[in-house]
Order: structure tokens, then sequence, then C-alpha cells
């Protein structure tokens, strides 16, 4: 639990500015750029948005948008038609529990169209500051590279690191991984040379350790 934390802590000086990647304004455009991020960058998602938005600005906008118009749009991003359904559905959906349009309450989230676990801890831990863990590629793979778990399930991993953390942690935590595992913790090529984190690292030596050579690895932000 330490290392764990120790290597947070330095994760968090060398990534000052980690955040969500992803653009957007509210809770809603949180919720809809996230189920649009999934198998593309968030670069190509936050190219779209400002047209996916100023066509359809709100939950009953998007609610009665027209489908092939909305395909349209997020064609780009790919798998447009279900990420089409899954927003249509996921806007028309009733919500007589909830007076809010994106509910703030992971269990309601995961009962909308295209939203899982990941997609409703992203929206709880950066459009309301409530605390979740994002397990995406990136966290999974960093998570069981560091030793803080072997487990492949993604919510065995959400479960597992999470009682390695205060619960005020878990939001940022993901942002660290995320960027790191984005700018340096590559899958197939890690820069282990200059990798921050190296010393507590268990995996280190996957990639170069040579520091010239594994400094060509570094991205300065995502990829594209």
């Amino acid at each position: 639990m330490r290392r764990a934390r120790k290597i947070d802590r330095v994760l968090a000086e060398t990534y000052p500015d980690a955040k969500a990647e992803l653009d957007f304004d509210d809770a809603f455009q949180c919720l809809v750029v996230t189920v649009l991020s999934a198998q593309t960058t968030d670069k190509r998602v936050n190219a779209v948005r400002p047209i996916l938005f100023a066509a359809y600005p709100d939950p009953a906008a998007m609610a009665a948008a027209d489908r092939a118009h909305l395909e349209q749009i997020v064609g780009p991003l790919g798998f447009f038609r279900a990420k089409t359904e899954s927003l249509l559905k996921a806007e028309r959906r009733p919500r007589r529990a909830v007076r809010r349009p994106v509910p703030p309450r992971l269990e309601d989230l995961v009962t909308l169209p295209g939203v899982g676990r990941k997609t409703a801890n992203v929206v709880l831990g950066n459009a309301f500051d409530i605390p979740g863990i994002t397990v995406d590629t990136h966290f999974g793979r960093l998570a069981r590279r560091l030793g803080w778990t072997d487990l492949e399930d993604p919510v065995k991993v959400e479960h597992a690191v999470g009682a390695l953390f205060p619960q005020r942690d878990w939001t940022m935590l993901s942002h660290h991984l995320i960027w790191h595992g984005r700018r340096r913790c590559h899958a197939k090529k890690p820069a282990c040379g200059a990798c921050p984190v190296a010393r507590w690292c268990p995996s280190y030596g996957l990639g170069p350790t040579d520091p010239v050579e594994a400094e060509k690895l570094v991205r300065t932000e995502g990829p594209n």
C-alpha cells in the first residue's frame, strides 16, 4: 500500500496538469463524449464535439435528434450506428426516479444504454466530483505492471486498486495512471529508462532502460 501511494505521489508531481482529456462543459456533455470515446481517441471526439452540441445542446434536443443527421456527425468516430443508438436511447429513456438529466449515482448511470462502470466513473469523478476509478486499458495495464493486482476483469481491478488508496484520491489516481500509460508506459514498448517510478516498478526492463533511447519514446501528449 505504501509503495502504491508513493508511486501515485510521484506521478502527481510528474503530471501536475493531469485531467480528463475529453472536452465538456457539463455532466450531459461529459456523458455523451465519454460514450463516443469508445474505440477511438479523445482528440477525434473533441474535434466532433463542437458540431455535435451546436446541433443538440441539451438532452431534450438530442432526444429529438434526426438519426441520420446524428450518424453523420459521429460518423468519423467509428461504430457510429451503435453510438447513435446509445445516445438516442439514453436521452429518450424515462428518468422518473431522478431529477437531474444525468443521474449522479453509479447504479443509475449504468442502466443507461452504452454506459458501463468505466463510463459511469468518468462522469461521476469529472462531472460531479464523486470519487471513482476509471479502469480503461491504460489503467488496467499499469495496475498489473506495477504489481497492484494480477486481475484482468476491470471491475475486480477497480475494487483491488481502490482498496490501496483513500477514496478521495480515486479520480486523480485514474488520471495519473492514464496519463502515464499514454505518455510513457506504452503497451508495446514502455519508456522504462525515462520513467519517474522505475525504482518501484517490478516490471522495469520491459522497455528500453537506456535513458536516451527511452526518452525518444516519451510523448508530450496523449495519442492522437
